[in-house]
């Protein structure tokens, strides 16, 4: 085993990329999740029969929380302890890209799922005609959080191999 390759903190960097994908992920579904349900709130109060084709931001924002969970699982599997095997640095760089990848974008994408589903919401109880452009919108902003979740993806079977 070579010290230089395989330095005794290297795991903690991997860990780190398993934690910021789940802290940055859960913040962005969250806060897509609070703020779209504040509209879906106001909306309720005058027109309950939209409440169900209003979750449709909420949903958008739990699947970033899925995105994240899929690459920290994905990340713990391929970490062994110590006697079973050698965790190189180069390895703990990926999965610390991976977690920050997937979890950055999903915090940006919940911030817009949040944003468009609050006054898309509340846009559609006036006007009907609003919600396939609404859908459109976040479908736009669900997708950045996909396009992180497919660089995690590329960089964590980089490291394995």
């Amino acid at each position: 085993m070579d010290n230089e390759l395989a330095p005794s903190f290297a795991p903690f960097i991997g860990m780190s990329g398993i934690a910021f994908a789940m802290i940055f992920g859960s913040i962005g579904a969250a806060y897509g999740t609070a703020k779209a349900g504040i509209g879906i709130a106001g909306v309720g109060q005058y027109r309950p029969d939209l409440i169900m084709k209003s979750l449709i931001p909420v949903v958008m924002s739990g699947i970033l929380a899925v995105y994240a969970l899929v690459i920290s699982v994905l990340i713990a599997g391929s970490m062994r302890p110590p006697p079973e095997a050698t965790y190189s640095l180069y390895a703990g760089f990926l999965h610390m890209a991976a977690g920050l990848s997937v979890g950055l974008t999903g915090m940006a994408a919940g911030y817009a799922i949040g944003i468009v589903g609050d006054m898309g919401v509340r846009a559609y109880m006036r006007q009907s005609r609003i919600f396939v452009g609404m859908v459109l919108i976040l479908i736009f902003a669900e997708v950045l959080g996909l396009y992180g979740l497919i660089v995690a993806l590329i960089l964590n079977t980089r490291s394995n191999g």
